[in-house]
């Protein structure tokens, strides 16, 4: 998927006439980075024996990852989680959000300047604080019964309260669990853990940092979906080029072929890899990199590229980023950036909800089969996984050890405290409902809401031209209108209607559904 989500996010390459190198096939085994071939490399960390169907030895493309030492078990609650890009979210309203099964408000504190992750809950009755509104005086208002807490998670008004009564406010059972939360990479994240203790963690424990997102020169448009599995499929599906040309047949050229990838390193912490021309980190929990340059810790561990490798390199460079975030078991959130430092100038003449098309297409292509996929996952049992799944070949060798580290360090599960049964998932809904792109994409994207908004608006105008046109027509009379005005007024007419059918299938093939049938592409 991360290849081919990456093509759609480069739309230009035709414009910009770029070399063959760039073009997204996997036709070209010296493919220095385009967005197909960051898995391709030549690698002798794994050692597995395919190359002929008689081959009496077949190795696990795992056999050979080096692990650190120590068993030390992930800590879920001791990590930093995203919640979404800061350019999706309005500052006039507050935000629901669920990350690892806590159900969060975000808003923005106009007081402080700041955004504020709370407890999604109102103390008094429990209702969703999400729902609720910012006051004149840039509080918080629970519309249920108008209670208003500030970005302390301080209560600061009970409406029903009487005045020369106590101050029943200021008790603590009033206030608001308020989880620390800062902004990286122009993405909110936060601290799942409300104890006070933790109020200033950032100054010792930091999010994720992946310097491209910081760097000027480089274009980072970014999207969110809501995606109807869990967390540990969209991982490995992500890591998974061998699947790009036929799971997302039809938008990608098919065409497999063998892929080594040279997994160096695989502690609690994450792993990383190495391929031909790129280099590739998962970063526990949520993080995975695709690159053309190494991270900092990557470098000593693989020699330097050579003098004319380094040429090309620093002249097209390219990253894809992919954030995984646990929702619930079956649910799961998907934040996306491919930052580049070539056809910059494209991301600011093209509007970002029209590379979301393309996105969320290649999104759409492979969701059922994941979907049922993971279900069957957990009919073998997930910690089963290497031994139910028939793995003979280097190209999964990223997908294998992500297992092993989910194996490994969490016991092949999310851990989420109890609030839920990790062995239920969520039924199959129908398919119209399962490929929703409204609700799992538009509606917490700016800019998809806002072309969505527009072209309904388009689409109603174009509707109403066409019966004005044949009204002002059947009201004029003969004499006053000649044959030839009354055909133009009426092919006019015409042309606003079809446009208008034309536009509606378009915004709910976009913005709703578009279905994806394998079988007839």
């Amino acid at each position: 998927m991360e290849a081919a989500l990456a093509a759609c996010a480069l739309p230009s390459l035709r414009i910009l006439k770029t070399k063959p190198r760039f073009k997204c096939s996997f036709s070209n085994p010296r493919l220095p980075i385009s967005s197909n071939s960051l898995i391709i490399g030549k690698s002798t960390r794994f050692t597995t024996a395919v190359s002929s169907p008689t081959s009496s030895t077949t190795t696990s493309p795992d056999s050979e990852t080096r692990f650190e030492s120590g068993s030390d078990k992930f800590d879920w609650y001791a990590n930093w989680y995203p919640v979404m890009p800061i350019c999706d979210l309005d500052k006039k309203v507050p935000h629901g959000k669920t990350v690892m099964g806590i159900d969060l408000v975000v808003w923005w504190d106009r007081n402080e300047k700041q955004w504020k992750v709370m407890d999604d809950t109102c103390p008094h009755r429990l209702a969703p604080l999400s729902d609720g509104r910012i006051d004149q005086w840039g509080r918080l208002q629970c519309v249920y019964h108008g209670w208003c807490f500030n970005g302390s998670g301080d209560c600061k008004l009970i409406p029903q309260a009487p005045p020369d009564g106590p101050p029943v406010h200021t008790f603590k059972q009033a206030c608001v669990a308020v989880y620390p939360s800062t902004v990286q990479h122009e993405i909110i994240w936060f601290w799942p853990n409300s104890d006070p203790k933790y109020k200033n963690i950032i100054e010792t424990n930091k999010p994720p940092y992946i310097p491209e997102l910081e760097d000027p020169s480089f274009t980072k448009l970014m999207g969110n979906r809501d995606i109807p599995y869990g967390y540990d499929v969209l991982v490995e599906n992500l890591m998974d080029p061998a699947h790009v040309p036929y799971a997302h047949y039809g938008l990608m050229r098919e065409g497999g072929k063998p892929l080594e990838i040279n997994v160096k390193k695989l502690d609690s912490k994450g792993f990383f890899s190495k391929q031909e021309w790129g280099y590739s980190n998962f970063i526990a929990p949520c993080v995975y990199r695709s690159s053309t340059d190494p991270l900092p810790e990557q470098e000593h561990e693989y020699p330097a590229p050579a003098a004319s490798d380094k040429a090309a390199l620093s002249k097209r460079r390219l990253s894809l980023i992919f954030i995984c975030i646990p929702v619930s078991p079956g649910r799961s959130r998907l934040i996306w950036t491919f930052p580049r430092n070539f056809g910059v100038f494209i991301d600011k003449i093209v509007p970002r909800w029209v590379f979301h098309i393309g996105q969320n297409t290649i999104l759409d292509s492979d969701l059922h089969l994941l979907h049922v996929e993971e279900r069957k996952i957990l009919e073998r049992g997930p910690k089963n996984w290497q031994k139910a799944c028939f793995i003979p070949t280097k190209s999964d060798a990223n997908v294998v050890t992500f297992r092993r580290w989910f194996n490994k360090y969490s016991e092949a599960q999310v851990d989420w405290r109890g609030k839920f049964d990790p062995s239920l998932l969520p039924p199959t809904p129908p398919r119209e409902q399962l490929f929703d792109r409204y609700w799992s994409h538009v509606e917490n994207c700016s800019s998809c809401k806002k072309a969505h908004k527009y072209l309904n608006a388009l689409e109603v105008i174009l509707q109403i031209a066409s019966v004005a046109m044949i009204g002002v027509m059947a009201v004029m009379k003969q004499t006053t209108m000649s044959n030839v005005a009354r055909i133009a007024v009426l092919v006019a007419a015409v042309l606003s209607f079809a446009a208008s059918k034309w536009l509606s299938h378009f915004i709910y093939k976009t913005f709703h559904y578009h279905d994806y049938n394998h079988a007839l592409v």
